[in-house]
């Protein structure tokens, strides 16, 4: 069987598994003599092969005849973006949304897109982004569309536009982050035309809201191959607008040798975070956006830190910290949630604490610290660590990695002995506020923090002991004061 017969196998396989529901759909809207049809995404993803999650739709009825028609079948109807002519239903936890044929253009200076109904399925197929996204089964009778050769590309995993690239980039200059996050979900490669319209036009994107990017870079990081699709980024300078300072790693590249290439070490570290990720029943099941991410933002720093030192050394001090923040400016502008920025800000700035440990045997208290600066980013932590050694010494890398390996044995073992992740002073602030004759205030917090010290230095002290320890510190800061 060659492999158009196999995709077409597998797609008649997938599709002959669609609710019955949807085909039901299909009927009500020909018997009011309207076509209807299951487009884009899940026909594509049916011939791959893999489930179909989405029911997305495309119809010849205009939108105040959809939601009429969607009434007739499902237990509740939305309107999602009746302007851009897409209606919402549910049927028994089925969902669907049904948008009218249509075609787009974009003024070269706005941000949205004018949108005109179209007449025909064949036309709205030509305005989308990519000829693999642009097949179309009609319903009922699961007839396949395919105008723009689409089934062909999927064989030859290649990102094809319908209509000329330049044109359809400025039609919808996301396309262009699209094609990069496509490349990275489906593994494909791009075309050269594509990919000379992509560098062209890379510019365009910056008239895109920041959400609309944010949210194709989120789906590139946690795609099948997400490498594939940074280094799409960069060849075409999509990069140096959307995320620049990655690919201003490429500006450490050192033709004199004294120091690893950071670009292709960031790249490196991604494919091996992404290879200590869990199942769904680990500490940190993948696809985690949150360590990919910190995975190609750790070393941004670096350019800025750059220095040559006497002994033709190279050195990047607090390149850690000075990434942290580029992270998180680069994170708010691009609108991403703030507890995912802290995340990840929060790695890059982490990153380096480990080395070191293999030098000089840490104390109890700062495998202590280490846990509690981390605090719900342990697991992740250790998984950038372990990354981040790409060293091609064989006896400095199982040097590191079995330092790594104590570390995290030692993790184990004191949590064991005293809940490390939950570590806290022995006396909470009633506790100390009763026992110094204080109200909430300053001197509240640096009593907790004195406390804390200890408790971080010496372990869990118990009531008695730490109210005695309390007691003499107080007397000793008034006699100071």
């Amino acid at each position: 069987m060659n492999q158009r017969a196999r995709l077409l196998a597998q797609g008649h396989r997938s599709l002959s598994d669609l609710p019955e529901a949807i085909l039901e759909l299909g009927s009500i809207f020909a018997r009011s003599g309207h076509e209807l049809a299951l487009v884009g995404g899940p026909v594509r993803d049916a011939f791959l092969g893999r489930a179909i999650h989405d029911f997305d739709l495309t119809t010849s009825a205009r939108p105040e005849q959809t939601m009429a028609l969607l009434r007739e079948w499902g237990d509740k109807v939305w309107d999602i973006g009746k302007d851009f002519g897409t209606i919402g239903a549910a049927r028994s936890g089925l969902v669907v949304e049904v948008t009218t044929y249509r075609t787009e253009t974009y003024d070269p200076a706005s941000r949205k897109p004018e949108v005109d109904y179209g007449d025909t399925l064949e036309g709205d197929l030509t305005r989308r982004d990519f000829t693999v996204n642009a097949m179309a089964v009609r319903l009922p009778q699961l007839a396949l569309v395919d105008p723009c050769g689409g089934l062909d590309d999927l064989i030859d995993g290649v990102l094809e536009t319908p209509a000329p690239a330049r044109q359809s980039f400025d039609d919808d200059p996301l396309r262009i982050m699209r094609a990069c996050r496509f490349a990275s979900q489906l593994n494909f490669d791009v075309s050269w035309e594509v990919m000379g319209a992509m560098t062209e036009m890379a510019s365009r994107l910056e008239i895109v809201s920041a959400e609309r990017v944010q949210a194709e870079l989120e789906r590139l990081m946690i795609g099948a191959n997400p490498r594939k699709g940074l280094e799409l980024m960069v060849e075409t300078g999509v990069c140096d607008v959307v995320l620049p300072e990655f690919s201003a790693l490429r500006e450490t590249v050192d033709e004199h040798g004294r120091h690893k290439d950071v670009y292709e070490h960031t790249l490196t570290v991604l494919d091996r975070a992404i290879a200590l990720e869990t199942d769904e029943d680990g500490p940190v099941p993948g696809p985690d956006f949150v360590l990919r991410f910190a995975a190609i933002m750790h070393d941004v720093g670096k350019p800025a830190t750059r220095r040559f030192e006497p002994g033709n050394a190279v050195s990047f001090h607090a390149h850690d910290i000075v990434g942290a923040k580029m992270t998180r400016k680069r994170m708010n502008h691009l609108r991403f949630p703030k507890t995912v920025t802290k995340d990840v800000s929060s790695l890059v700035a982490l990153h380096l604490r480990f080395h070191g440990y293999g030098e000089q045997k840490w104390t109890d208290a700062a495998v202590r610290r280490y846990v509690t600066d981390a605090g719900p980013l342990l697991e992740r932590l250790n998984r950038l660590t372990r990354a981040d050694c790409t060293t091609r010494n064989r006896r400095k890398a199982a040097w590191l990695a079995a330092g790594m390996d104590d570390l995290e044995a030692r993790i184990v073992e004191l949590k064991k002995q005293e809940e490390i992740d939950a570590i806290r002073p022995d006396l909470d602030g009633a506790q100390i506020m009763e026992l110094l004759g204080l109200k909430p205030g300053r001197e509240v917090g640096q009593a907790r923090n004195y406390l804390l010290a200890l408790r971080m230095e010496e372990g869990p002290l118990g009531e008695e002991e730490a109210t005695r320890r309390l007691l003499a510190w107080w007397e000793q800061r008034g006699e100071a004061q």
